[in-house]
Protein backbone atom coordinates (compact mmCIF):
# COMPACT_ATOMS: atom_id res chain seq x y z
CA UNK A 1 0.00 0.00 0.00
CA UNK A 2 1.34 3.40 -1.19
CA UNK A 3 2.24 5.67 1.80
CA UNK A 4 3.34 9.06 -0.07
CA UNK A 5 1.52 9.68 -3.49
CA UNK A 6 3.28 12.68 -5.88
CA UNK A 7 1.31 13.19 -8.68
CA UNK A 8 2.65 15.83 -11.18
CA UNK A 9 4.79 18.12 -8.30
CA UNK A 10 5.99 21.27 -10.09
CA UNK A 11 7.57 23.86 -7.70
CA UNK A 12 8.42 27.10 -9.48
CA UNK A 13 9.73 30.07 -7.89
CA UNK A 14 9.20 33.60 -8.77
CA UNK A 15 12.02 36.31 -8.91
CA UNK A 16 10.91 39.56 -10.11
CA UNK A 17 9.15 38.30 -13.50
CA UNK A 18 11.12 35.60 -13.85
CA UNK A 19 9.60 31.98 -12.85
CA UNK A 20 12.09 29.94 -11.61
CA UNK A 21 11.15 25.98 -12.30
CA UNK A 22 13.11 23.85 -9.28
CA UNK A 23 10.82 20.63 -9.51
CA UNK A 24 9.02 19.97 -12.83
CA UNK A 25 5.78 17.18 -13.25
CA UNK A 26 7.50 14.67 -10.87
CA UNK A 27 5.42 11.70 -9.72
CA UNK A 28 6.79 9.37 -6.84
CA UNK A 29 4.92 6.59 -4.67
CA UNK A 30 6.40 5.49 -1.80
CA UNK A 31 5.01 2.02 0.09
CA UNK A 32 4.76 1.84 3.84
CA UNK A 33 7.08 0.71 5.28
CA UNK A 34 9.90 1.33 2.60
CA UNK A 35 13.39 3.22 2.70
CA UNK A 36 13.37 5.86 0.07
CA UNK A 37 17.26 7.71 -0.53
CA UNK A 38 16.61 10.37 -3.31
CA UNK A 39 20.02 11.15 -4.64
CA UNK A 40 20.98 14.41 -7.35
CA UNK A 41 23.23 17.31 -7.23
CA UNK A 42 22.88 20.42 -5.58
CA UNK A 43 19.88 22.67 -6.92
CA UNK A 44 18.53 19.83 -8.32
CA UNK A 45 15.38 19.69 -6.00
CA UNK A 46 16.19 17.13 -3.35
CA UNK A 47 15.43 18.67 -0.16
CA UNK A 48 12.52 21.03 -2.14
CA UNK A 49 10.95 17.88 -2.41
CA UNK A 50 11.22 16.49 1.40
CA UNK A 51 10.12 20.01 2.26
CA UNK A 52 6.73 19.54 -0.10
CA UNK A 53 6.54 16.22 1.65
CA UNK A 54 7.07 17.90 5.34
CA UNK A 55 4.37 20.15 4.36
CA UNK A 56 6.90 23.23 4.77
CA UNK A 57 6.32 24.10 1.34
CA UNK A 58 3.15 23.81 -1.22
CA UNK A 59 3.40 22.90 -4.68
CA UNK A 60 2.96 25.41 -7.10
CA UNK A 61 1.23 22.61 -9.29
CA UNK A 62 0.21 19.00 -8.70
CA UNK A 63 -1.28 16.98 -5.29
CA UNK A 64 0.94 15.40 -2.24
CA UNK A 65 -0.57 12.92 -0.31
CA UNK A 66 0.15 11.13 2.88
CA UNK A 67 -1.83 8.29 3.71
CA UNK A 68 -5.49 9.51 3.33
CA UNK A 69 -4.62 13.38 3.24
CA UNK A 70 -4.16 15.30 0.47
CA UNK A 71 -1.98 17.60 2.35
CA UNK A 72 -2.22 20.17 -0.21
CA UNK A 73 -5.33 20.86 0.52
CA UNK A 74 -5.04 21.83 4.09
CA UNK A 75 -5.28 25.04 6.01
CA UNK A 76 -2.26 26.25 7.36
CA UNK A 77 -3.57 25.40 11.05
CA UNK A 78 -4.52 22.17 10.00
CA UNK A 79 -0.92 21.69 8.42
CA UNK A 80 0.75 22.45 11.33
CA UNK A 81 -1.04 19.76 13.43
CA UNK A 82 -0.86 17.48 10.54
CA UNK A 83 2.85 17.92 10.60
CA UNK A 84 3.36 17.24 14.08
CA UNK A 85 1.20 14.14 14.27
CA UNK A 86 2.53 12.77 11.13
CA UNK A 87 6.55 13.95 10.29
CA UNK A 88 9.77 13.30 12.02
CA UNK A 89 12.47 15.16 10.34
CA UNK A 90 16.16 14.89 10.65
CA UNK A 91 18.49 17.66 9.72
CA UNK A 92 22.49 18.13 8.73
CA UNK A 93 23.01 19.78 11.51
CA UNK A 94 20.95 18.43 14.39
CA UNK A 95 18.94 21.70 15.45
CA UNK A 96 19.59 20.43 18.82
CA UNK A 97 18.73 23.84 21.65
CA UNK A 98 21.95 24.18 23.36
CA UNK A 99 20.23 24.92 26.63
CA UNK A 100 18.70 21.61 27.26
CA UNK A 101 19.82 18.64 27.86
CA UNK A 102 19.03 15.66 25.21
CA UNK A 103 16.22 14.63 27.80
CA UNK A 104 14.71 18.04 27.15
CA UNK A 105 15.50 18.20 23.74
CA UNK A 106 13.97 15.07 22.47
CA UNK A 107 10.90 16.06 24.58
CA UNK A 108 10.20 18.99 22.85
CA UNK A 109 8.13 17.61 20.35
CA UNK A 110 5.76 16.62 23.07
CA UNK A 111 5.18 19.65 24.55
CA UNK A 112 2.56 19.89 21.96
CA UNK A 113 0.58 16.98 23.02
CA UNK A 114 -1.98 16.13 25.65
CA UNK A 115 0.73 13.57 27.44
CA UNK A 116 0.77 13.79 30.95
CA UNK A 117 4.71 14.39 32.44
CA UNK A 118 5.20 11.11 33.23
CA UNK A 119 4.02 9.68 29.64
CA UNK A 120 6.18 12.09 28.32
CA UNK A 121 9.56 10.78 30.30
CA UNK A 122 8.45 7.16 29.65
CA UNK A 123 8.37 8.48 25.69
CA UNK A 124 11.71 10.04 25.88
CA UNK A 125 13.87 7.33 27.37
CA UNK A 126 12.49 4.84 25.16
CA UNK A 127 13.43 7.11 22.47
CA UNK A 128 16.88 7.49 23.61
CA UNK A 129 16.83 4.03 24.46
CA UNK A 130 16.29 2.99 20.59
CA UNK A 131 19.05 5.16 19.77
CA UNK A 132 21.58 3.88 21.96
CA UNK A 133 21.72 6.95 24.24
CA UNK A 134 19.67 6.30 27.30
CA UNK A 135 22.49 7.44 29.64
CA UNK A 136 23.12 10.29 28.25
CA UNK A 137 19.87 12.23 28.89
CA UNK A 138 21.34 14.93 31.52
CA UNK A 139 24.05 15.70 29.15
CA UNK A 140 23.80 18.77 26.86
CA UNK A 141 24.87 18.72 23.40
CA UNK A 142 28.13 20.45 24.33
CA UNK A 143 29.10 17.17 26.39
CA UNK A 144 28.32 15.05 22.92
CA UNK A 145 29.81 13.86 20.28
CA UNK A 146 28.20 14.85 16.54
CA UNK A 147 27.37 10.97 16.00
CA UNK A 148 25.74 11.01 19.54
CA UNK A 149 24.11 14.99 18.98
CA UNK A 150 22.75 13.72 15.77
CA UNK A 151 20.97 9.99 17.75
CA UNK A 152 19.36 12.61 20.03
CA UNK A 153 17.82 14.31 16.99
CA UNK A 154 16.96 11.23 15.75
CA UNK A 155 15.52 10.19 19.03
CA UNK A 156 13.40 13.69 19.12
CA UNK A 157 12.48 13.05 15.71
CA UNK A 158 10.92 9.52 16.46
CA UNK A 159 9.34 10.35 20.11
CA UNK A 160 5.87 11.37 18.82
CA UNK A 161 6.16 7.93 16.38
CA UNK A 162 5.63 9.62 13.48
CA UNK A 163 4.32 8.14 10.01
CA UNK A 164 7.27 9.49 8.34
CA UNK A 165 10.43 10.26 8.84
CA UNK A 166 12.35 12.79 6.66
CA UNK A 167 16.30 12.78 6.83
CA UNK A 168 18.19 15.62 5.35
CA UNK A 169 21.73 14.58 4.69
CA UNK A 170 22.19 13.00 7.48
CA UNK A 171 25.27 12.26 8.01
CA UNK A 172 26.46 15.39 5.65
CA UNK A 173 28.20 16.79 9.10
CA UNK A 174 29.50 13.57 10.06
CA UNK A 175 33.05 11.78 10.39
CA UNK A 176 32.58 8.27 8.46
CA UNK A 177 32.73 5.78 11.79
CA UNK A 178 29.99 8.40 13.37
CA UNK A 179 27.75 8.52 9.54
CA UNK A 180 27.76 4.87 9.53
CA UNK A 181 26.38 4.26 12.95
CA UNK A 182 24.10 6.63 12.16
CA UNK A 183 22.82 4.89 8.79
CA UNK A 184 22.67 1.71 10.96
CA UNK A 185 20.37 3.19 13.41
CA UNK A 186 18.26 4.52 10.33
CA UNK A 187 18.27 0.64 8.87
CA UNK A 188 17.23 -0.30 12.07
CA UNK A 189 14.37 2.12 12.32
CA UNK A 190 13.28 0.73 9.00
CA UNK A 191 13.43 -2.54 9.14
CA UNK A 192 12.71 -3.62 13.13
CA UNK A 193 10.69 -0.46 13.95
CA UNK A 194 8.76 -0.50 10.34
CA UNK A 195 9.42 3.22 9.77
CA UNK A 196 8.46 4.96 6.24
CA UNK A 197 12.14 6.76 5.70
CA UNK A 198 12.71 9.25 2.61
CA UNK A 199 16.60 10.07 2.85
CA UNK A 200 18.09 12.84 0.61
CA UNK A 201 22.45 12.62 0.28
CA UNK A 202 24.69 13.38 -1.69
CA UNK A 203 26.45 10.46 -0.35
CA UNK A 204 26.60 7.44 -2.52
CA UNK A 205 27.60 5.16 0.88
CA UNK A 206 24.76 6.56 2.67
CA UNK A 207 22.65 5.66 -0.64
CA UNK A 208 23.63 2.25 -0.34
CA UNK A 209 21.34 2.23 3.37
CA UNK A 210 18.16 2.43 1.09
CA UNK A 211 16.15 0.15 0.22
CA UNK A 212 15.34 1.87 -3.03
CA UNK A 213 17.18 4.94 -5.02
CA UNK A 214 15.62 7.23 -6.86
CA UNK A 215 18.00 10.38 -8.77
CA UNK A 216 16.95 13.95 -9.80
CA UNK A 217 18.27 16.05 -12.21
CA UNK A 218 17.17 19.71 -12.64
CA UNK A 219 14.06 19.38 -10.76
CA UNK A 220 12.86 15.60 -12.91
CA UNK A 221 13.63 11.74 -11.88
CA UNK A 222 16.21 11.29 -14.36
CA UNK A 223 16.03 8.14 -16.68
CA UNK A 224 17.41 4.96 -14.89
CA UNK A 225 16.65 6.83 -12.35
CA UNK A 226 15.81 3.75 -9.67
CA UNK A 227 17.77 1.14 -7.99
CA UNK A 228 16.81 -0.97 -5.91
CA UNK A 229 19.33 -2.90 -3.10
CA UNK A 230 18.67 -6.16 -1.30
Amino acid sequence: MALIELRDVTKAYRRDAVEISVLDGVSISVAEGEFLGLMGPSGSGKSTLLNLLAGIDQPTRGSVRIGDTDITRLSEGALAAWRARHIGFIFQLYNLIPVLTAFENVELPLLLTSLSKKQRRDHVLTALGIVGLGDRERHYPRQLSGGQEQRVAIARAIVTDPTLLLADEPTGDLDAKSGAEVLTLLQRLNREYKKTIVMVTHDPHAAERAGRLLHLEKGTLAEQAEVVHA
